[in-house]
């Protein structure tokens, strides 16, 4: 009767948000955090929201629903992928099954992957392929003669997902490691690479003296742990949630080095960086690496619905396949889901066909708008890397301020620590990028000065 009654309260005279509020966690905030705006209608890359403040507004969506819906909302082609697999089924069980959503999809990234990769795992989302591709490189380890490989090396400002051994590779200081003292397992963090800058033509500038240094170390410190390494993990060229850093491709080379010389593999986290996002269709072809084993998402099925995936080469898997294991010990409920699938293999369809152009007109919009922000005395820096841009600020964001003032200017950005960052949809026009950008600059002009 209690719960009747709460549900009736709930509905009885009150808005989405209003109702959501204090009932439903959202991501990184507390209960009685931030009234959230409610979207009622998303369509190509404009959301429909309603405000807190009881307004209502359209705004371009500047964050690709965090990262991943780089065709937009409704378009036409997913949709139809959708109905066509919901027609046929929407899932079954990939233990002892398989379907040919999942076959189509594994041949595709095999093909379209950097280096000879030659098997795929399927997981529910980036956090759990990062699961997936740890536990592996440990499988691998014992294996080939050498169970007592068990820790990680990784570089500082790294950010690889919220699930346990994932955060346990995330920053030590930035991330959540303090929130869970004495569980997280103990990895190895060398120095964080340089930042470097990349120019429209796709020239990489960094200073030199500090990438000889960052080299140095990163080898020091491998060679002291070689013997107890199982993998080095890194996300590729850019940090993402670490703060949108891009660095050296070749620092890349390093790690790739450092891997081969002490026996260790090279997993590549392009959850965010994959497909197209920094400009190459996977940030390791910047530096000309193959990793060992390489983790995707998010833009996979066009954010339509969760779906992540573990490449690995094929000696990876013959020695797995070979020892007493003989399985990848890893088997979600939903893995392969067919209707994921489906729509993912939609997506690189689309991708396939315009996302090198799209992310190089998204990228010279970026580098031409965000330019103002320079003339902001709150502004320390602007930076653009492919379809991302951030303006850096000499101090925290005022998060919700911000927010409020970029709908103002008919934009949807969710800035974090000191960053106000897009990561548009690939299928905005000239029109939209200057929209996010105009709003961006005007937002902490507003907000910061």
């Amino acid at each position: 009767m209690r719960e009747a009654a709460a549900l009736a309260t709930r509905h009885v005279g009150g808005d989405l948000a209003a109702r959501d509020h204090g009932l439903v966690w959202h991501p990184y905030a507390p209960l009685n955090g931030p009234v959230p705006y409610a979207v009622s209608s998303a369509s190509g890359v404009r959301l429909s929201l309603e405000c807190p403040d009881d307004s209502s507004a359209e705004v371009v969506d500047a964050m690709a629903s965090w990262w991943c819906a780089v065709h937009g909302y409704r378009h036409p082609v997913l949709d139809a992928a959708a109905h066509r697999q919901i027609d046929d089924f929407s899932h079954v069980m990939f233990g002892g099954l398989t379907h040919e959503p999942a076959v189509e999809l594994a041949e595709r990234l095999v093909a379209m992957a950097p280096g000879p990769m030659a098997h795929v795992f399927f997981a529910d989302s980036g956090s759990v392929s990062v699961e997936v591709a740890l536990k592996l490189t440990l499988q691998y380890q014992a294996a080939t003669g050498s169970p007592g490989r068990q820790r990680f090396l990784t570089i500082r400002g790294g950010y690889h997902g919220d699930t346990f051994a994932a955060m346990s590779v995330c920053d030590p200081v930035d991330g959540m490691h303090s929130a869970f003292p004495g569980v997280l397992a103990s990895h190895v963090f060398a120095p964080r690479p340089p930042m470097a800058t990349v120019d429209a033509d796709g020239v990489w500038s960094t200073d030199e003296t500090a990438f000889v240094q960052w080299a140095a170390d990163f080898r020091a410190l491998a060679e002291v742990h070689a013997r107890e390494l199982a993998a080095v993990v890194v996300e590729p060229v850019l940090q993402g949630a670490g703060g949108m850093r891009p660095y050296d491709p070749r620092c890349l080379q390093v790690m790739r080095e450092v891997a081969d010389e002490h026996g260790v593999l090279l997993v590549a986290d392009e959850i965010a960086t994959g497909f197209g996002r920094t400009g190459r269709l996977f940030a390791c072809e910047w530096a000309d690496v193959a990793p060992d084993v390489m983790c995707v998402g998010k833009a996979l099925t066009g954010g339509y619905l969760s779906l992540a995936a573990v490449l690995m080469s094929s000696r990876v898997g013959a020695a797995i396949t070979e020892s007493s294991f003989g399985a990848l010990l890893h088997g979600p409920t939903f893995m392969a889901n067919p209707l994921a699938c489906a729509v993912a293999s939609a997506s690189l369809d689309l991708l396939r066909d315009s996302w090198s152009q799209n992310v190089s007109r998204v990228d010279a919009g970026l580098r031409a708008g965000l330019s103002a922000a320079l003339k902001l005395d709150s502004v320390v820096g602007v930076r653009t890397v492919g379809a991302v841009g951030v303006i850096q600020l000499g101090g925290p964001v005022d998060v919700p301020a911000v927010t409020a003032a970029a709908v103002r200017n008919g934009v949807w950005v969710r800035p974090f620590r000191d960053l106000v960052y897009t990561m548009p949809p690939y299928v905005c026009t000239d029109e939209d990028v200057a929209i996010i950008c105009a709003g961006m600059v005007a937002a902490v002009r507003e907000v910061h000065g």
